[in-house]
């Protein structure tokens, strides 16, 4: 008898072993449920973060560059994701897809200047562009929004209207970056053709001519370049300067 009760003692151990309250139960399955969700959204973050890089890197090496003639991939990540900030601002339209980037980091004796065409994953131009008389020699250094600087202004631009004036054929520009481009309008920063722009006139002088602030392109591309991107497109300016880069609105995440 004592054998029998003995084994009902150890069976009954054995099956309460198993048993949790609805309390625990509940409470681990809410631990899982918990765990389950942070990892979810920790996922979708990374995931999120990595689509965006991977996506700015995928369109750079999908366009046609002309080998040796490549745009710079941080330039181009900087000016995509000043394009895409300016889009959610309602700056450009919603169906923009032209994003013209000048590298002043460049010597100015290079085609430094790229029309890309985003829709088609192709460069439409790739030119000569001059930097202001102050701004530098052969490569820029100095930057300024202010009038009669004679000095080129850095960042975000959206292009505006042409009209015939002093330099041919131009475009107008409205600067985008507060305190740094801001003033363009005033100043008459506008894009225009200009013959010191051009390799014959880099081989005399070691360097192409300079103008009074504007992106000054050759004259035979003058028309053609214009006529592209003018009507609200984005041209961007850019030059490693850590003030600007670092405060520019347009270039945050």
């Amino acid at each position: 008898m004592k054998g029998l009760y003995s084994l009902l003692g150890v069976v009954y151990m054995i099956t309460t072993s198993f048993y949790l309250s609805p309390g625990k139960v509940m409470a681990k399955k809410k631990d899982i449920n918990t765990k389950k969700i942070e990892t979810l959204v920790a996922d979708t973050k990374f995931e999120k973060k990595t689509n965006t890089g991977s996506s700015a890197e995928e369109l750079y090496h999908s366009i046609a560059f002309e080998p040796n003639h490549e745009l710079n991939y941080e330039v181009f990540s900087k000016a995509l994701r000043g394009f895409e900030n300016l889009k959610k601002a309602g700056l450009l339209n919603q169906d923009s897809h032209l994003l013209t980037v000048c590298d002043f980091s460049m010597s100015s004796n290079t085609k430094r200047l790229w029309v890309i065409d985003m829709n088609e994953r192709k460069v439409l131009f790739n030119s000569l562009v001059a930097h202001g008389k102050n701004t530098g020699e052969e490569f820029a250094t100095n930057f300024s929004n202010t009038e009669s600087s004679l000095q080129t202004s850095l960042g975000f631009y959206i292009t505006d209207a042409t009209y015939d004036g002093d330099n041919g054929y131009s475009l107008r520009l409205l600067g985008m970056d507060k305190g740094f481009n801001d003033a363009a309008y005033r100043r008459a920063i506008v894009m225009h053709g200009a013959d010191y722009v051009s390799e014959e006139f880099a081989a005399m002088h070691k360097r192409i001519g300079r103008s009074w602030g504007c992106p000054a392109v050759p004259r035979d591309l003058t028309q053609p370049i214009i006529n592209t991107i003018k009507g609200r497109n984005l041209l961007f300016i850019y030059y490693p300067d850590q003030n600007y880069l670092s405060k520019s609105e347009w270039l945050k995440a």
